[in-house]
């Protein structure tokens, strides 16, 4: 380890745009930690929408940004087995759970209501080194680019809303609202599926929504007219499943208008505004209204499997690698929709 400090981003308190670069010591690892050195870390959304301040979970101030990221082991706690100092590795989200929480006991620890997360529960990977737990890890083969692994946070977010909590069948019409990251990453997996997929922008966005189109064969969607001629077409009724992806809530009043009767909506994007509208068109179409948060350690498996056999291609969505002292550059061109997907190197 070259020096006691390094770099970090970090997000200082809850006013607006209050992120930094500040010096951090090299982290303590525990018993059943391993320390990481950072290859790669992707910006996520939710870290843009805490350095606008415009968030809807809890944060503890101050706190290292980053949890979309891989990296080598450095170091091994006294209590680690099964891995070696300078794998190559990805690492889940969670970084705290309740092991006896009845939601980690089947599994489900995604869904632990205390669960805390890198990047606003405890410190992310913007920096050179992390700690991390050792069951949070994932083999990286090595055939794939930390730039391409570091992204199989916000892949996993998308097999999971797509695969694991919606109802998907060859064939089906999907309308996708919203080019982000996680947009796009719906819309690839629900091609992988068998659908017939639409994405849905704005006429800022037609940047982001030629992506989906050239490198995931999606049809593109701009404004909401064009949405329900697409929706209708093939029978008037509607798009078999929409999956919301825009980080507001609003869109939802798109989603039901937009969705045949008995059709699902999933709702993947956070938004913490108020709604103001009518939920009886769920009632009245006999919709099935699906969440979808975060991921478990099967889908970190089957995703990388995706990546590395190259069923999943996430390279046209990277927009550009910049080292972490540039994170501003690199945050602003994703929250103009420059583009989709920013990812940082430590130095």
């Amino acid at each position: 380890m070259s020096s006691t400090k390094n770099p970090a981003v970090v997000n200082y308190s809850e006013q607006k745009h209050s992120v930094e670069i500040r010096e951090i010591p090299v982290p303590e690892i525990g018993e059943e930690d391993i320390l990481l050195e950072v290859e790669n870390v992707g910006v996520c959304g939710s870290d843009l929408h805490q350095w606008t301040s415009d968030h809807s979970w809890p944060v503890n101030y101050p706190v290292v940004l980053g949890h979309e990221f891989g990296g080598k082991i450095a170091a091994l706690g006294s209590r680690v087995s099964g891995w070696k100092v300078g794998a190559r590795v990805v690492s889940e989200t969670a970084a705290v759970i309740d092991t006896q929480n009845p939601m980690s006991k089947v599994g489900l620890y995604n869904l632990d209501p205390t669960r805390k997360g890198f990047g606003y529960g405890v410190n992310g990977a913007m920096t050179r080194f992390v700690r991390v737990p050792a069951r949070c890890l994932h083999t990286v083969p090595e055939n794939l680019s930390f730039e391409e692994a570091c992204l199989t946070e916000p892949c996993c977010v998308a097999y999971n809303s797509v695969v694991g909590n919606s109802s998907i069948k060859p064939g089906d019409r999907v309308i996708v609202i919203g080019p982000g990251t996680i947009g796009i990453l719906c819309a690839a997996m629900a091609r992988l599926c068998g659908a017939e997929v639409a994405i849905l922008g704005l006429e800022g966005d037609r940047g982001r929504l030629e992506i989906a189109k050239n490198a995931y064969g999606c049809s593109v969607l701009i404004g909401e007219e064009m949405a329900e001629t697409w929706a209708r077409k093939r029978d008037g009724l509607g798009a078999d499943l929409i999956i919301d992806a825009a980080g507001h809530s609003a869109t939802l009043q798109i989603a039901m208008k937009l969705v045949r009767p008995n059709g699902q909506i999933t709702k993947v994007g956070w938004g913490p505004q108020p709604c103001n509208f009518s939920l009886d068109p769920i009632v009245q179409k006999n919709i099935r209204l699906q969440g979808s948060f975060s991921h478990n350690w099967p889908i970190w498996e089957r995703v990388i499997a995706l990546l590395a056999s190259g069923a999943l291609n996430v390279k046209p969505i990277i927009g550009g690698v910049w080292p972490i002292t540039e994170w501003h550059e690199a945050f602003e061109k994703m929250h103009t929709g420059q583009v989709v997907k920013s990812v940082l190197k430590p130095v």
